[in-house]
């Protein structure tokens, strides 16, 4: 059944996008398989539900979902704001040869990074003939810094956007043919970078602003609000450690995030609110963001993450957490900040 979602503006551009989106990687097969009939459903029950927002890259089962993507959205494209990624190149590969990385079943492609404006123009056309699409909405440079690539050879890759990519970008979007341009990392120091290349409508930030990390917050989150762009925050689970997993930023949590978790986790019970749903709704406290991008692998644990979206969270939990030091100094709070 379709819910009735917030919509927030991207940025200054015309886009209004639903408070929950839908992000893809985990429909592509990320450490276990997902059955492609499974995600395709997926995908339809979060337009069904009311979501509008989905968001897809060519990394993701190396082209596998934006596939599975575009099987669905093709028949659905005026109900969606659809967002992929640019900076890598898929290049066929024998799979007995192939660098599978983290995904079970992938299309059987390597992954070469480029951010030149060619590189960007191809890698954008590459992905509207796997989508079966002529726009998306959303363009997002994908994984470049030193997080990605480390220092040194991070260097070339930047000139490569600075010196044209960037240029490639601001052509698509002033032609009409993406709506909003932006970054997507896991690492906010990249996007202050950006900064000074030119104007970004979003920025898709996973990991550094949830409940358990505000590590974004200040110069990132400000720079932002002051420069008329949004953000858009995935990983709101910091991969598993706030839905009772073991795992933050993709490894075993060290015993500091445990205890932290613990503490959050034990304010949350005084306000009978579940973990995972303050962990889903507390991003959207900040003005700034634009929307929240879980990512289900099935419509049943879509249906968990809407059960979570609706629980009612008080103010005062959000208060509570600030006057214990579990929200860094200057976070925004419905009333105030911590």
């Amino acid at each position: 059944m379709a819910r009735t979602l917030e919509k927030r503006r991207i940025g200054q551009s015309s886009l209004e996008i639903t408070t929950l989106g839908l992000g893809c990687a985990s429909l592509a097969g990320i450490f276990s398989a997902v059955p492609a009939d499974q995600a395709r459903a997926t995908i339809h029950h979060a337009l069904d539900a009311g979501l509008n927002h989905v968001d897809t890259a060519p990394q993701y089962g190396l082209g596998r979902s934006e596939h599975l993507v575009g099987d669905v959205v093709r028949t659905r494209r005026a109900e969606t704001i659809l967002s992929t990624k640019v900076g890598r190149l898929l290049k066929p590969v024998s799979p007995d040869v192939q660098d599978k990385g983290a995904w079970v079943d992938p299309l059987p492609f390597d992954q070469v990074y480029d951010y030149s404006y060619d590189g960007i123009m191809r890698s954008f056309e590459d992905s509207l003939q796997r989508l079966g699409v002529n726009n998306v909405d959303i363009l997002y440079v994908h994984d470049i810094g030193v997080a990605t690539h480390g220092v040194e050879a991070n260097k070339p890759l930047w000139q490569q956007l600075a010196s044209g990519g960037y240029r490639a970008l601001r052509e698509l979007r002033d032609t009409g043919v993406v709506s909003a341009i932006g970054l997507g990392v896991n690492e906010w120091e990249v996007l202050m970078d950006a900064m000074t290349l030119g104007d970004w409508d979003v920025f898709l930030l996973a990991g550094r602003y949830t409940l358990l990390e505000q590590t974004a917050l200040a110069p990132f989150m400000t720079t932002a609000a002051q420069r008329g762009s949004s953000v858009v925050v995935g990983g709101p689970f910091n991969s598993g450690i706030l839905v009772g997993g073991t795992t933050f930023n993709y490894a075993k949590a060290p015993e500091a995030i445990v205890a932290r978790v613990k503490a959050i986790e034990t304010v949350c019970t005084q306000f009978n609110v579940p973990l995972p749903a303050a962990a889903l709704q507390f991003p959207l406290t900040h003005p700034v963001v634009c929307n929240v991008l879980p990512g289900p692998r099935s419509p049943a644990e879509l249906d968990g993450i809407l059960d979570w979206w609706d629980v009612a969270i008080p103010a005062e939990l959000w208060t509570t957490l600030a006057e214990k030091g579990l929200l860094a100094s200057g976070t925004p709070t419905p009333g105030g900040t911590a």
